[in-house]
């Protein structure tokens, strides 16, 4: 289980999370909900690794990732697939793949198998493995992230805002993938701002705004929530 525990996340006099708790249970597809500014990805920062908290724990299986630096908490099991993509458009698709395997780097087999479960997951990365990562469509580059990310070999996998720029098409294709990750044994922790599509496939979700959680509950109790869907589904 991954849990955050009062954690906070101060820019100077500025309070980017003030007092967050939450969990993923084990198996686990959870979504966080809210709008630009809202504290989604600094709580996925402050989780990987990537920024310090403030205050706080932060546990994943019994242990304490508060601290560590981001190469431990991916060898722990907890990897931050980030928004933007962040991938190198140069290099080809099979090496921005690769590199989420460093922590694994010597296990090349593995490594190997791992491969062929994303190309699996994502068959047309199988064919365009030596093309430019930057040449790809949107929706391609996003499946690079993603694959990029399960490379690191996930327990806990953080999804952050996976659906941005992409296509509605796209955006279904993707999310149908999200949710096969998840039914195959990965706890899933998703930031997102497509309330709709998210929730249809989450098992629980928070309402994150202005750092504060501000609402809790089960996919069906937000999805009939009416302050919930007027915010965020537009109904």
């Amino acid at each position: 289980m991954l849990a955050l525990e009062n954690v906070s996340q101060h820019y100077g006099s500025f309070r980017a999370l003030d007092g967050i708790s939450l969990q993923a249970k084990e198996g686990e597809l959870v979504v966080l909900l809210g709008a630009n500014g809202a504290g989604k990805s600094t709580i996925f920062l402050t989780a990987s690794g990537l920024l310090k908290a403030s205050g706080g724990s932060i546990r994943f299986r019994h242990h304490e990732l508060a601290g560590m630096k981001p190469s431990e908490v991916v060898e722990r099991g907890v990897v931050l697939c980030p928004e933007g993509r962040k991938l190198f458009p140069q290099m080809s698709v099979l090496k921005n793949l690769m590199l989420g395997a460093y922590v694994h780097r010597r296990d090349k087999a593995g490594n190997q198998k791992r491969l062929d479960e994303v190309f699996e997951l994502f068959p047309i990365l199988a064919e365009r493995r030596e093309q430019a990562a930057g040449s790809l469509s949107g929706g391609q580059q996003q499946m690079v992230a993603i694959g990029r990310a399960l490379m690191s070999r996930p327990q806990a996998l953080l999804l952050d805002e996976p659906s941005l720029g992409l296509a509605p098409l796209v955006v279904k294709q993707v999310f149908e993938v999200i949710q096969r990750i998840n039914k195959a044994g990965t706890t899933v922790l998703l930031a997102e701002q497509n309330a709709y599509a998210a929730l249809k496939i989450a098992h629980r979700a928070y309402v994150i705004e202005g750092g504060r959680i501000v609402m809790e509950g089960d996919r069906d109790s937000l999805m009939g929530n009416e302050s919930v869907r007027k915010a965020y589904i537009g109904a």
